[in-house]
């Protein structure tokens, strides 16, 4: 008769594990689950176009920050008259005498017709001057969106009645039409029209003028996702534990609509650069001699015959940047949606 430790044959010679043995961390590790940020992560990072397009998009950005220090480190400022301090590099009608616009060692992108200005310094000054702009819509835009939608979506009644007509009659607007007919009455109220107006007043009647139509579009998406998560049971069950409807909004409305705003907010800023070039193009924006992309175009638009280089720089950097930004804003939506294709 064979003993009790003899092991039987084809039985595993592996003893049996304690189950009050310590779990080994690496196999813990393995295990361990991931949240959706992380996920979200995972899959753009994957996605090569949105990775690029981000690095892209934050060049356009370092750019804008930084234009004082790469001016500095150039030399030269985008407010230098050269048609007055070196009059040989013009002819008589104001036109730069070197090939390609002017473009040499000395002047990186060329030199503007007309009054001289340094091209290249012009370009950084008026990206940072459209971005941080437009950045400033964005936010603004973003914040009323989700105060308001939220608000009507979760409150409903009067609240949602009254938010909803407001909704109605501002997308009844047409925005171009309106901003631009709009923007002499806003800064005419903070400066006499005899009077020359401040940059900063542009700056603000711009920002004033693209928020107040810039947010029913993000109101109303998230006012209907608000009215879907509000019949959730966890919102009930959060009603039933004696929760307040600030916190309920705070705790658990507002972490499930990060996707919904950022996927939006990175439509809605290139959308505004463009809005900003064109009423600076069109003369209602920021105006000489404050550099500003839409006020390039208008130069390059009256000098394309004489020098057509002029438009380039600008006109690349545009579509570049727009191009990549709504690059990224497709990867972002990709990456939040569990369900997109890979």
């Amino acid at each position: 008769m064979s003993s009790p430790s003899q092991a039987l044959p084809g039985a595993s010679s592996t003893p049996p594990q304690d189950p009050l043995a310590p779990v080994d961390p690496a196999g813990a590790r393995e295990l361990a689950g991931r949240s959706p940020g992380q996920l979200m992560w995972r899959r753009f990072r994957r996605d090569r176009t949105g990775v690029v397009s981000a690095y892209v998009v934050l060049f356009f950005f370092a750019v804008g920050l930084l234009a004082p220090v790469i001016s500095a480190l150039y030399g030269k400022d985008p407010y230098t008259v050269w048609a007055d301090e070196r009059m040989d590099l013009f002819d008589s009608a104001g036109t730069p005498v070197g090939p390609n616009g002017g473009i040499s060692s000395e002047f990186w992108f060329g030199l503007e017709p007309g009054n001289g200005y340094d091209v290249f310094t012009k370009l950084l000054y008026g990206i940072r001057t459209s971005l941080m702009i437009s950045l400033a819509v964005t936010v603004a835009t973003v914040l009323t969106g989700i105060l308001l939608g939220v608000a009507a979506g979760y409150l409903g009644g009067r609240t949602d009645y009254w938010i909803g007509r407001t909704i109605d009659l501002l997308l009844a607007f047409p925005a171009q039409l309106f901003f631009i007919a709009s923007m002499p009455v806003v800064v005419s109220l903070f400066v006499d029209p005899r009077d020359e107006t401040p940059t900063y007043v542009r700056v603000v009647a711009l920002i004033a003028v693209q928020w107040f139509l810039g947010w029913m579009g993000l109101a109303r998406l998230l006012r209907g996702t608000t009215l879907t998560l509000r019949e959730r049971e966890f919102i009930e069950a959060a009603k039933v534990s004696g929760a307040s409807p600030w916190r309920i909004i705070r705790r658990e409305i507002l972490p499930n609509l990060v996707t919904p705003i950022l996927v939006q907010g990175t439509f809605m800023l290139p959308n505004f650069v463009t809005a900003e070039a064109g009423l600076s193009f069109l003369g209602v924006g920021v105006v000489e001699p404050t550099p500003d992309w839409g006020a390039m175009f208008a130069k390059a638009a009256s000098v394309y015959e004489g020098d057509l280089t002029y438009m380039f720089f600008p006109g690349v950097a545009m579509i570049v940047f727009i191009v990549a930004f709504n690059l990224l804003g497709d990867s972002v939506r990709d990456a939040f949606d569990p369900k997109a294709a890979r």
